[in-house]
């Protein structure tokens, strides 16, 4: 295969390091369709993503116990697996005792995260364990495009967790790519889009309506009203949900208008980041993703989030198609096995989804999604640049 980490140690995953001295997690290779060597900025030799399965050294199989046991003790030791992750983007365990969603909750709160909440959700995710619901439940023909997670709001997960309970034959992979690297080569190739986007950074225009706007899409009260009592009157209800947007802490950089039927919301926001602990500028964004979906699947989320430059102008579609161009060359399609589980660093990597061939049902993918100890820090000085944590509530 084209990719290959024997050139890579992790010492801190030998068994002798771990609470359990029969388990450790190995690096192992995955076919060049599913991983490949980072480009600039990252190291040479740098893989996405970094694939690990548990070696008990023996024909013993490990059981969830045990795994979570090796992940705490890992994480413990100055949070192993999470620098592992800031350096690669992305990590596939391969491999685990993971058979539902209990299980799945039970290996990710391992990692020690705070779980996040979503202010503002735009797709139907209800919960099927703690801090687990669907990834996506829009219709298996709808490309979902590379993308950071929450791209169009201010408050985004810094890590996400997906786990593939049931995975189609033939569709249904999930993108895998760096933003990191999308930058640098956005910043070398199409250098006048980049310098607007860090001196006008974007709006981005989200409509939420009462009823649902497309298939798998939220609702209103699931995106901001969480307050909201059957007994409450309009005017209550507005008020909790203005309470709840509020809650993203960005003051005259959120501004909201009420419609006939909902709720319009503008968000001046930084496309470009700085990733904590390294300061390397990161594309956070779901620009190419807008421009792709509208292409592949038309109609599908019209009008639901619309993105322009900061000062309210268009932004030209041949930076946008340049930006998928770029996409398209260093993303890799992950191919599902069930039990999978990836976990992405979503400041520095971007996922999407592949349509598929068969049922519906032949595809379920659980997520569950975590805040970080710091959020990306900020490119430019400007005050709409700096990110911040949601406020409690």
């Amino acid at each position: 295969m084209a990719t290959s980490l024997e050139q890579a140690t992790i010492q801190a995953f030998e068994p002798r390091k771990t609470l359990r001295p029969l388990l450790s997690f190995e690096q192992f290779d995955l076919p060049a369709t599913n991983q490949r060597i980072l480009g600039s900025p990252h190291p040479e030799g740098t893989t996405i993503p970094l694939a690990l399965r548990p070696s008990t050294h023996d024909t013993i199989l490990p059981d969830l116990d045990s795994i979570v046991e090796t992940v705490e003790s890992l994480q413990d030791q100055g949070g192993i697996l999470t620098n592992k992750l800031a350096l690669h983007g992305a990590l596939l365990f391969r491999g685990l005792p993971i058979h539902n969603a209990d299980e799945f909750s039970k290996f990710a709160h391992a990692f020690g995260y705070k779980p996040h909440e979503i202010i503002g959700i735009v797709v139907d995710r209800p919960l099927l364990a703690p801090n687990v619901a669907p990834a996506n439940e829009s219709p298996k023909e709808v490309l979902i495009y590379s993308h950071n997670e929450s791209p169009q709001v201010p408050h985004a997960p810094e890590y996400i967790f997906f786990y593939g309970h049931r995975v189609p034959e033939k569709g249904g992979e999930s993108p895998i790519s760096s933003s990191l690297e999308l930058f640098h080569r956005a910043q070398q190739e199409i250098p006048e889009f980049i310098d607007q986007l860090a001196k006008k950074g974007i709006l981005s225009r989200v409509t939420y309506k009462f009823d649902t706007q497309y298939a798998g899409g939220s609702t209103l009260k699931q995106a901001f009203g969480k307050e909201i009592k059957d007994e409450d009157d309009e005017l209550t209800k507005r008020a909790k949900i203005e309470a709840q947007i509020a809650r993203y802490g960005r003051g005259k950089y959120t501004t909201w208008e009420w419609i006939d039927d909902g709720v319009v919301l503008t968000h001046k926001l930084p496309a470009i980041r700085t990733q904590p602990g390294t300061g390397l500028p990161t594309l956070f964004t779901g620009l190419a993703a807008y421009y792709k979906n509208a292409q592949v699947n038309p109609g599908a989320r019209k009008n639901v989030t619309q993105q322009l430059f900061g000062d309210g102008t268009p932004i030209p579609e041949t930076y946008l198609a340049h930006l998928a161009k770029i996409t398209d060359e260093t993303r890799v399609l992950h191919k599902w096995e069930r039990g999978d589980v990836l976990l992405f660093d979503n400041i520095i990597a971007q996922h999407g989804r592949q349509p598929w061939e068969g049922e519906q049902s032949d595809r379920v993918i659980m997520a569950s999604l975590f805040d970080g100890d710091h959020v990306p820090g900020a490119y430019t000085l400007d005050d709409w640049a700096q990110v911040v944590q949601a406020l409690d509530g």
